[in-house]
């Protein structure tokens, strides 16, 4: 058994984290598995090798998955960073919520949502789509779903990105973002059911606290995980819809042309750009993969979007294709802990694509603007400066 090969690369550095692809290439045609001593993380960046790691919680624990151990004690407890059975219990009260059938009742008042909110940026005619559309439309949903009101609506965006940013090294990023974190932390601690909108999903977690269903103080948990896990990565995937569209206006045409391909088109913006550029496992025993040896107790960082590029399961990879559907992309993870909310961003990105190709002929776009960031990969700024109707 030998050890991995070793790249001196800092997975963490400014401009690896605003463009990772050629780092990613590099690190794919060096090995299935990659030790990076400047992060002491053993790297996953190959498809079969990441989808096998996501399906093995029990050689690959998510009890870390952050990539510093504050973060990881802190999540302690929620279904995020625990495994079975814990995971299984606490992740079937978050999927309730989540699943096709409760979804089904929001599919009409979001795609309506969505729709009005296009129309109404169409007919602007020019606009900056990070805010007015990838990070207006999320938030507006999830605080509905949740039930959120007054000072917790204002500070979604900030607590949501602070929840993933913590996720990274010991980094400045992450220092700046643990009071900000630390503030959605506290109060999901000290959330009550009276806190949160009648009707709403939150309420219902809290109902199932009562009944016994998950264990008591965990409701908290699972609010949490909404917003810590599913607003800025929705906001990363709106973004890269509008961006990739006006990229490749002969994509939208496509879909313009044939609306069942709404789907595949965003399985494609997920496998062409991974909201998501690394997630963290640890190893709890010495791994053999590919005939090299990951040893115990080790840090893993997988790269959903190397995974995604890989040339050995996708042809020509490198290429935006609309009618490539691929289902099998790693973007939400696969296994146990495959994304709890992937049903929900669906709806809200397939919402945001039809009302697009009903309405939109060509995006003219200026510069995207992206900041380093250390788990997340989303755009910052995107001005839409003229849109030619459909």
């Amino acid at each position: 058994m030998t050890p991995p090969p070793a790249s001196d690369l800092d997975l963490f550095a400014d401009e690896v984290l605003v463009d990772p692809y050629p780092v990613y290439a590099e690190l794919r045609e060096l090995g299935p598995v990659v030790h990076l001593p400047q992060n002491d993380v053993y790297a996953l960046t190959r498809y079969d090798v990441i989808r096998g790691a996501l399906a093995d919680w029990e050689s690959f624990s998510s009890t870390s998955i952050a990539f510093n151990p504050m973060a990881n004690e802190a999540l302690t407890g929620t279904s995020l960073a625990s495994d079975p059975p814990v995971h299984t219990q606490l992740r079937a009260t978050l999927t309730e919520n989540l699943s096709p059938r409760a979804l089904r009742g929001l599919k009409g008042g979001i795609e309506a949502k969505a729709d009005a909110l296009v129309a109404e940026l169409v007919e602007k005619g020019s606009f900056e789509a990070i805010d007015a559309l990838a990070r207006a439309f999320p938030l507006e949903v999830v605080a509905d779903l949740i039930g959120f009101e007054g000072h917790v609506r204002d500070n979604m965006l900030r607590w949501g990105q602070a929840a993933m940013q913590v996720l990274g090294p010991m980094n400045q990023r992450t220092a700046e973002n643990f009071p900000i974190a630390g503030e959605l932390y506290g109060w999901c601690s000290e959330v009550k059911a009276d806190d949160l909108t009648e009707g709403s999903v939150g309420r219902g977690i809290f109902d199932a606290e009562a009944r016994g269903t998950i264990p008591p103080g965990t409701a908290g948990h699972i609010i949490h995980q909404y917003l810590g896990a599913g607003v800025d990565t929705t906001i990363a995937a709106i973004g890269n819809i509008v961006a990739l569209f006006a990229a490749h206006p002969d994509q939208l045409d496509l879909v313009r042309a044939n609306p069942s391909l709404v789907p595949a088109a965003f399985n494609e913006v997920l496998r062409f750009w991974a909201p998501i550029h690394a997630w963290g496992r640890r190893a709890t025993k010495d791994v053999d993969l590919d005939g090299t040896v990951i040893p115990a107790g080790a840090q893993i960082a997988i790269l959903l979007g190397a995974g995604n590029r890989d040339p050995r399961h996708y042809e020509n990879p490198d290429a935006f294709l609309v009618e490539r559907n691929p289902v099998d992309h790693l973007s939400f993870g696969y296994g146990p802990h495959g994304c709890a909310g992937q049903g929900l961003a669906r709806l809200e990105a397939h919402a945001v694509i039809e009302a697009f190709s009903r309405r939109v002929k060509r995006l003219v776009v200026g510069p995207e603007v992206r900041v380093a960031s250390n788990i997340t990969r989303s755009i910052e700024e995107l001005p839409v400066l003229e849109v030619i109707s459909a």
